[in-house]
């Protein structure tokens, strides 16, 4: 009697369903089903894959970059690969640098960078460093669940705090709110500003597209307890997707202004390269009726494909739908008083901190 071909199991709890090939290998590792059908530890172990957190060697925790559409130069990723699990995540195909995949690799081995206070203080401490706002979570969520356990967040902010240093932070996760003592005395010294993103306030959508992130109900109660402690906050409304959450931007706004935010952006949806089949795998998964309506309306943003480089296009799209994405937060960013400039965070205050060995650089 031949034998049924054996599917691979349903992954659950993770955003991505797929491992997509790295671009970068010449070869890779396929599973024999044939041999592996009577295991069923195993194929339990698949259909629920574990994070596992794994060494990052780096030398440097600040990365650079020159892109004239982004609003930060310097950034801090404490880690590499995020559990939060987002189907849509732009920052993805950066797991395939390390021989990874962009698909469940990216949300269940992620990189720890266990000496990053220490390396962030090596790098504020030298006579090279002129002070300018960084950037924490550039890349990945620094409050991503792992961050419970290392805190590497945390000791990266208390080096932040003895220096003085000014920094822009962005999450979805309402764990920020563990370092609200850290925050609230950067706030005082105008070092600081928060942002929370917030895709969607329908919790059955982000329970299976950012499955491992807080739901947006504890998001907008971070905001509030953010803003009623004195932090500048902010509410990315990121990404918006075309078809899928555009019609939620009025309320997400309102709702963000309720809770004391004092502005607001948004960005729409991006799928460079490996994240365009990891989300519409996921898109056919999870909302198959809706599935070739939304592509549609992604490829109508983007001049008839599903993604552009190009610098501005790429964080804004094209064409009519686009327009009219632009347009509704505009007027509502406005209704809501989203719509201003927050004041600079003030960098006349930096002092180097003390390196590990108890001396001071001086410049």
């Amino acid at each position: 009697m031949a034998h049924e071909p054996h599917q691979s199991p349903k992954i659950r709890g993770r955003g991505a369903g797929i491992q997509p090939a790295n671009p970068y290998l010449s070869v890779s590792q396929e599973t024999d089903w044939e041999h592996v059908a009577e295991d069923e530890d195993y194929l339990a172990e698949l259909g629920r894959p574990r994070t596992v957190c794994l060494p990052d060697e780096s030398q440097s925790i600040i990365s650079e970059n020159d892109s004239p559409d982004i609003p930060f130069r310097f950034s801090v990723n404490p880690y590499r690969g995020c559990a939060h699990g987002c189907s849509y995540c732009y920052a993805r195909p950066t797991h395939e640098y390390l021989g990874f995949s962009a698909g469940v690799d990216f949300e269940t081995k992620v990189m720890v960078k266990y000496r990053a206070a220490e390396l962030l203080r090596n790098w504020l401490a030298r006579p090279a460093w002129r002070p300018e706002p960084i950037m924490f979570s550039g890349v990945t969520d620094c409050y991503q669940p792992v961050e419970r356990e290392f805190r590497l967040t945390r000791s990266c902010l208390e080096v932040v705090l003895e220096a003085n240093q000014p920094v822009n932070l962005i999450t979805k996760n309402a764990l920020v709110l563990r370092d609200l003592d850290l925050l609230s005395e950067l706030a005082a010294r105008n070092l600081v500003r928060v942002a929370v993103s917030i895709t969607s306030l329908d919790q059955g959508l982000t329970r299976v597209m950012e499955p491992r992130t807080s739901s947006p109900a504890a998001r907008l109660a971070a905001v509030e307890k953010l803003s009623a402690a004195g932090i500048s906050t902010f509410v990315m409304a990121a990404p918006i997707i075309p078809g899928l959450n555009d019609s939620e931007l009025p309320t997400i706004l309102k709702s963000a202004s309720e809770a004391g935010a004092r502005g607001a952006s948004f960005v729409l949806l991006r799928l460079p390269t490996t994240v365009r089949p990891v989300f519409f795998e996921w898109l056919e998964r999870e909302l198959p009726d809706q599935a070739e309506k939304i592509k549609n309306r992604i490829r109508s943003t983007r001049n008839g494909r599903t993604n552009s480089a190009h610098f501005g296009e790429r964080m804004r799209g094209t064409g009519e739908i686009a327009d009219q994405i632009a347009q509704t937060f505009r007027v509502f960013a406005a209704k809501y008083g989203l719509a201003g400039r927050l004041p600079p965070l003030d960098c006349s205050q930096f002092r180097p901190p003390r390196t590990e060995n108890g001396q001071m650089s001086l410049f």
